[in-house]
């Protein structure tokens, strides 16, 4: 039957089906390599402002470290106090 003549909720399903095969293919083909492959480009490296500038920060206490994230670190990191 014509794709046409179809009522617009059976194509949407129909669409929706089809994403998950290919999705499904793809998992398939992801898991027929080698487990190293699939840590290396499993992961997505990105540099995150201040976070990454120094080797390594201590902290006395939890108040002292939510100090200094509310000082020194970008909103969009998510290390701020939720309101």
């Amino acid at each position: 039957m014509p794709e046409r003549g179809w009522p617009s909720c059976l194509r949407m399903k129909q669409t929706e089906q089809h994403a998950q095969e290919l999705f499904r293919e793809q998992c398939r083909r992801q898991m027929d390599r080698p487990l190293a492959t699939r840590i290396k480009y499993g992961f997505c490296r990105t540099y995150k402002p201040v976070l990454d500038d120094a080797p390594w920060r201590a902290f006395d206490s939890m108040v002292e470290y939510r100090a200094w994230c509310e000082a020194h670190l970008p909103d969009y990191l998510g290390f701020k106090r939720a309101p």
